[in-house]
C-alpha cells in the first residue's frame, strides 16, 4: 500500500478478539462494516501487511493497515438520490455543512431507509458531500433516527480525514440535553461503564458485564420534578445508544424510549397517574436533543461552536412537565 494513502491502527487489549471486519468498521467510523468487507476484497486491508479474511480473530499488538483509495465506488443505481426534503443548515461554508436534524429524520441511507434520509436531502438542495463515505458520503457522525438536534458533515474528503480523525482522538465536544424517568440521586453522575451488544436481543446495546467497549457519560441534572429530571449531559465517547444505554443502566431510562424502558409509567406520590400517563403519550421519541457541538474546523484549525434550542416536541413536554408535575425549584 502507498505510504501517502494508508491508515493505521495498533490493536489494543479493548479489540482482542474482535473479528477483523467488526474491528475496522469501529475504529474507522467513515467506513460501515460493508465496505471494509469490499475494501478487503479489493487488497485494501493488511494485518502486519497480510492479506487475512473478514473473520479473522485479531490480537493485541497487531496492526491494522487500510488503503481507503481501494475502495470500490457504489454502482451509480445504488448511490444515495437527490430528493427535495425539507433540512434545516445551521451553517455551510466549502469544507463543512452543520445540520439541526429534525426527529424521525435516518442521517444515512441504509437496509429499510433507502430514501428519504438527511443525506438525500443535502444532495436534494445541491449540496457537495465528501466521497469517501462511500453510500454514507459525508458522514463522521450519526444520531439516531429519533435524536434530534446538531450534526456536522464533511463536504471534502480532506475535510471528512481530519474531522474523524478529530472524533478518534476525543477532541469533539458534543452536548445533549434530554428528560429522564424518574430523578437521578446526585447532581452530577459520571457514568463509565463498557457497552456492548445486548447477548439476546441483538438490535439493542448493553452495558456489558465483561468486554465491551469504553463509554463515559457525564450528567449534570438541570431541573428537577416528581416523576421527571431535565438534564445535561456530555460524552467522552460515542457508541452507539451510549446515552439511553447508561441512563436505563442507572435506573433512569429516556422519556419516550420504548426500547429502554422509557415508556414505563411510575407515578407515585405528587401528579396522579394520569397526569403521567398524558406526559408518557405526549413524548413519541426518545427525548434527546444534540444541543451543542464544538470542534477544530477541519481547514482553518480554529474552535468553532454551534448550539441549537431545543426541538419543539421536547419543548413541549418538558413545559407540560413544568406546570403538572413540578417538585421543587432548580438547585443553587
Amino acid at each position: 500500500m502507498p505510504a501517502s494513502s494508508h491508515i493505521s491502527v495498533t490493536v489494543g487489549e479493548d479489540g482482542a478478539g474482535e473479528r477483523l471486519d467488526r474491528f475496522c468498521s469501529a475504529r474507522f467510523p467513515e467506513f460501515s462494516r460493508t465496505q471494509v468487507q469490499a475494501l478487503n476484497a479489493a487488497g485494501g486491508v493488511r494485518v502486519d501487511e497480510r492479506a487475512r479474511p473478514d473473520s479473522y480473530t485479531l490480537s493485541a499488538g497487531e496492526t491494522v493497515t487500510i488503503d481507503p483509495s481501494l475502495l470500490p465506488r457504489p454502482r451509480a443505481e445504488s448511490a444515495p438520490a437527490p430528493q427535495s426534503l425539507p433540512v434545516s443548515v445551521v451553517f455551510e461554508d466549502a469544507a463543512i455543512v452543520v445540520v439541526n436534524k429534525a426527529p424521525g429524520v435516518v442521517v444515512h441511507p441504509a437496509h429499510g431507509n433507502w430514501d428519504g434520509t438527511l443525506v438525500n436531502a443535502l444532495l436534494g438542495r445541491g449540496t457537495a458531500l465528501s466521497s469517501i463515505g462511500g453510500d454514507r458520503p459525508g458522514v463522521v457522525h450519526r444520531l439516531d433516527k429519533d435524536t434530534s438536534g446538531l450534526i456536522v458533515l464533511a463536504k471534502t474528503d480532506r475535510a471528512h480525514r481530519a474531522l474523524s480523525a478529530a472524533i478518534k482522538q476525543h477532541e469533539f465536544e458534543k452536548t445533549y440535553h434530554a428528560i429522564v424517568v424518574g430523578n437521578v440521586r446526585t447532581r452530577t453522575v459520571s457514568i463509565d461503564a463498557p457497552i456492548a451488544r445486548h447477548p439476546v436481543q441483538r438490535q439493542k446495546m448493553a452495558v456489558a458485564k465483561s468486554g465491551g467497549r469504553p463509554a463515559r457519560t457525564d450528567v449534570f441534572v438541570v431541573d428537577t420534578y416528581f416523576h421527571f429530571d431535565y438534564i445535561r449531559v456530555t460524552t467522552q465517547t460515542g457508541r452507539t445508544h451510549q446515552i439511553r444505554v447508561h441512563m436505563a443502566h442507572v435506573g433512569n431510562p429516556l422519556l419516550g424510549d420504548a426500547v429502554y424502558g422509557g415508556r414505563k409509567l411510575r407515578a407515585g406520590k405528587g401528579a396522579g397517574r394520569a397526569t403521567i400517563e398524558r406526559i408518557v403519550k405526549q413524548m413519541t421519541r426518545h427525548a434527546l436533543h444534540a444541543s451543542r457541538l464544538s470542534f477544530a474546523h477541519p481547514e482553518t484549525g480554529d474552535r468553532v461552536t454551534f448550539t441549537t434550542a431545543l426541538a419543539p416536541d421536547m419543548r413541549f413536554v418538558l413545559e407540560a412537565i413544568y406546570r403538572e408535575d413540578r417538585a421543587k425549584e432548580v438547585w443553587v
